[in-house]
């Protein structure tokens, strides 16, 4: 999300969502199973539009073990990966709107209508918004073949030196990517894009040279800057992260950078409105609960949890800011 936008949402939490459900889970459910179970007898599916074993699997997955010990119901994941996530959300765009089906994605609900040519989906219209769980921040991190220690050297290097940096992704149209690309217009630099098919090679080509910098999802890079495999120049949130206070923001050498990966929750449009309030209530206890919250914040994540109309504003605040980015920068994925 970016700045403004951003920055109101947050603070409707407290500091990076802590405390965040503080000030509307008086009227939701408690953390056991209700009375009535709307679910009962029921297969429940998550749809997530990615391979396994990647942040928003990983996510989803503890949130889903949480909601299914609420309902005593197993919750069945099903990864449907392919198109930059499109495929697996217009599944559910797809599926009967009777409650069995949710669907968790991250950035690309917001982006995908830019970056490809066609999308068979409307992220508004088609789907009704649960909760916003979780952001994960990324890190602006140099190989140590790189002297440069600081934001500020970056970008004086980078000004010296136009189109000579490189930066690699995860993919186009990533917030790995559009960190970059926000980075580059926020400073007034010129650097190389070089995208790759996930993180994995990208940092092993930082580690090794190959290339010069990455904004790599915490999660993922984390490790590395920890054994000194790379160097952490900043954390791209607005302020210190709860979870790893030990990085400084860009925002301190670029006021109003704020990039993070989000991970949200979303039913098929005309789910019963009864259904969607139980979703919404129970997801915001379970994302709430202290095992939940402590696997969450291992990932380097930082629990949000929020309402559905919340949700819904964050979603337009993001398509606008990314939207105007993507179409300034002719950024296409296919």
């Amino acid at each position: 999300m970016g700045q403004s936008g951003r920055r109101a949402f947050l603070k409707q939490f407290g500091h990076f969502g802590m405390g965040a459900m503080a000030y509307h889970m008086a009227s939701f459910a408690p953390q056991t199973v209700l009375a009535d179970e709307p679910f009962k007898g029921r297969t429940l599916k998550l749809v997530v539009p990615f391979p396994p074993g990647g942040a928003t699997d990983v996510i989803g997955r503890i949130v889903m073990d949480r909601l299914g010990q609420m309902w005593n119901n197993t919750i069945v994941v099903e990864n449907r990966p392919g198109a930059g996530g499109n495929i697996g959300v217009d599944t559910v765009a797809r599926s009967e709107p009777n409650g069995e089906t949710l669907l968790i994605v991250s950035v690309g609900m917001a982006t995908n209508r830019y970056l490809y040519s066609k999308v068979n989906y409307d992220p508004v219209a088609d789907f009704i918004p649960v909760s916003l769980v979780a952001m994960v921040p990324n890190v602006l991190v140099v190989g140590n073949h790189l002297p440069i220690k600081s934001v500020a050297e970056l970008i004086d290097y980078a000004k010296k030196n136009p189109g000579k940096l490189n930066y690699g992704s995860s993919g186009v149209g990533t917030s790995v990517h559009l960190s970059g690309e926000l980075f580059q217009k926020m400073t007034g630099t010129v650097m190389t894009h070089v995208p790759y098919r996930g993180t994995a090679q990208a940092t092993q080509d930082l580690i090794g040279g190959r290339i010069d910098l990455m904004f790599d999802n915490i999660s993922q890079i984390l490790p590395h800057i920890r054994s000194g495999s790379v160097r952490a120049l900043g954390i791209t949130t607005a302020k210190r992260s709860p979870v790893t206070p030990e990085f400084v923001p860009v925002a301190e050498t670029v006021p109003g950078f704020d990039v993070s990966s989000w991970f949200a929750l979303y039913l098929p449009a005309k789910t019963p409105a009864n259904l969607v309030t139980r979703y919404e209530a129970d997801v915001a206890a379970a994302v709430k609960d202290a095992s939940v919250k402590q696997r969450l914040e291992a990932t380097g994540a930082i629990v949000i949890g929020s309402s559905s109309q919340e949700l819904s504003s964050f979603l337009v605040s993001e398509m606008k800011v990314w939207g105007d980015l993507i179409k300034s920068a002719s950024i296409k994925a296919d």
